[in-house]
């Protein structure tokens, strides 16, 4: 990756690794195009539609330059060209979860008027919950805003799938604000149930998402 070069010129200029990859993912927009494809590909128009605000000329630059640093590829698919992360693309899930998990208290606030799309918590969830696990495996649907994901947790800890084939058996449909209060710990599984809807057992919700102290 040594002769990886921000596409734009622009460079820190420094020979350090933080400065480095910030010369590749640094620009505004930049890691939320990451975080709409580490869940999977998409179409162009479905970032366009997720990433409100971007303007087009800008989200083609954005893509451009992250395709010429290897960080994104093109696929070809049933429905065309879409937009997919490379290995090494893929590779910032990590240190994207642990930028998630420091700004999480920020979200204390409110949403506001700011934008959401359900598939978000794909990524947010996982960083989040690092550290639980289950033995024997679990799965739990969670339902937000007609989207579905399904959390896997087994001894290695959470991962997230948007979009599963299969409804799993335990679902808890409910607002963003309740699932995300429940992974940082401010909302009770009885009181996430009270306000939103569960189908199926309540303790699969206990064990993902484990009272503070427990």
């Amino acid at each position: 990756m040594e002769n990886i070069k921000h596409s734009s010129g622009r460079s820190y200029g420094q020979f350090c690794g933080l400065a480095r990859a910030l010369d590749v993912v640094g620009d505004r927009w930049n890691l939320l195009i990451v975080r709409e494809l580490l869940p999977g590909p998409l179409r162009y128009n479905e970032l366009k539609t997720s990433l409100a605000g971007i303007a087009t000329n800008l989200l083609a630059e954005r893509l451009r330059s992250l395709e010429g640093n290897g960080i994104v590829e093109r696929r070809l698919g049933d429905a065309g060209v879409l937009y997919a992360l490379t290995p090494w693309g893929a590779g910032l899930r990590e240190p994207m979860e642990a930028l998630g998990r420091w700004g999480a208290p920020l979200l204390a606030t409110g949403r506001g008027d700011d934008a959401f799309q359900p598939r978000w918590l794909a990524l947010a969830l996982p960083a989040m919950l690092r550290g639980v696990t289950a033995a024997p495996a679990l799965e739990l649907g969670l339902e937000v805003e007609g989207f579905l994901m399904v959390l896997h947790i087994d001894e290695n800890g959470p991962r997230a799938v948007a979009g599963p084939d299969a409804r799993p058996g335990t679902i808890l449909t409910a607002v963003p604000e309740i699932v995300i209060g429940l992974a940082a710990g401010t909302c009770t599984v009885e009181q996430a149930v009270s306000a939103g809807r569960l189908q199926g057992d309540a303790e699969v919700l206990r064990r993902v998402f484990p009272a503070p102290g427990a």
